[in-house]
């Protein structure tokens, strides 16, 4: 079995961020998302991977690499014909995973706390040509949706429908055998012009296949918004086993240090902190004069100093000085947030902030 991960899009509801950075590389307790759907195969013993990414893309192969940290091989393949859908992004790996072979499909943005071994067993065991996940999620507007008749059987997948047939969202895992080429092979465009995963699905339930679907007990997370990213945050720190957490910087001995908290090589906590975890501390980074809350991540190189964070992301190389409280942000990479420093009678604010950026003073 392969399997492929789609790591593409544009990512346009975290613009501006994303202007300069794929978001399947926003980090999720100190790592980039797109690790987790990664772990989550090659758990369930896959080792052959292909990546589906945007055309020009650089970055996600310089962070993912081959493949061989996790014991297995990744290939790039970049989308061809534009954004088509996420059923498109499948068939473009066709020669990839070739057309007799069960395979994996992983939306790179999806993070599940059981993993997905579960599904892919019940995929192998019941000899499934399609297996699901599904859950119950308040967003059902923006998923596929499961349809049921009177007697509960599956009866096919509605995508983003107004007004959902269940409270059962399709989750981003699914497991296929050849008979996804087939299904493709009878598809039409949606009316917003994609290849939608879900008309996969109701095909293969309306011609007769065995399509089967577990119900999702534990957390999963579709982090399609700031504040869903946030939320998988926090669902990933709570995941982390306890040995993960080690404090690996330099320390002042009158620093306070409380619960679960990974602080990486190289950084420097000052005499008066305290951190209360869960907390994630990036390489190299800096923090004096602050309070660090829970379910806070810090990238790399960052300096944190006279400030109050709690659940919040902070990418690399940001600057936080004399700010207040901060909570429930997310932060750039490279952004400085200092106090206004002037001897001129005024109080108003500077900002110099991009695009579709939320700002509350």
């Amino acid at each position: 079995m392969k399997a492929i991960i789609a790591a593409g899009g544009h990512a346009t509801r975290f613009r501006p961020i994303t202007w300069s950075m794929n978001k399947h590389l926003l980090p999720l307790a100190g790592k980039p998302m797109l690790f987790y759907p990664i772990e989550n195969v090659v758990n369930a013993g896959v080792k052959e991977i292909a990546i589906n990414i945007n055309p020009g893309e650089e970055e996600v192969q310089k962070v993912v690499g081959d493949g061989s940290r996790w014991g297995a091989h990744i290939t790039y393949l970049e989308q061809e014909g534009g954004p088509r859908g996420i059923a498109h992004a499948v068939y473009n790996a066709h020669q990839f995973l070739g057309e007799n072979e069960p395979f994996i499909f992983h939306l790179g943005d999806n993070i599940f706390r059981e993993g997905i071994k579960k599904i892919v067993d019940r995929f192998v065991h019941d000899r499934l040509n399609c297996a699901l996940t599904l859950s119950r999620a308040p967003n059902l507007t923006e998923l596929g949706v499961a349809q049921f008749d009177h007697e509960g059987k599956l009866i096919g997948v509605i995508e983003k429908p107004k007004n959902p047939p269940s409270d059962l969202g399709v989750t981003g895992v699914y497991v296929y055998d050849k008979s996804f080429f087939e299904a493709f092979k009878h598809l039409q465009p949606s009316g917003r012009g994609e290849y939608e995963i879900s008309d996969i699905h109701t095909w293969l339930i309306q011609n007769g296949y065995r399509v089967g679907y577990d119900v999702v007990d534990g957390w999963w997370k579709d982090p399609g918004r700031p504040a869903q990213l946030l939320d998988g945050n926090i669902l990933a720190m709570n995941t982390l086993l306890p040995e993960s957490y080690i404090l690996e910087g330099e320390i002042d001995v009158a620093a306070q240090i409380h619960g679960l908290v990974k602080i990486e090589k190289g950084a420097l906590i000052g005499p008066d902190v305290l951190i209360r975890g869960p907390v994630v501390v990036g390489k190299d980074s800096k923090i004096d004069k602050a309070f660090i809350g829970p379910f806070t991540t810090i990238g790399a190189e960052c300096v944190i100093n006279g400030t109050e964070i709690e659940n919040s992301i902070i990418l690399d190389k940001s600057t936080i000085q004399n700010v207040g409280r901060i909570d429930s942000s997310l932060v750039g990479r490279n952004v400085t947030i200092v106090s206004r420093q002037s001897s001129l009678p005024c109080s108003g604010s500077r900002l110099f902030i991009g695009d579709n950026a939320l700002v509350e003073l």
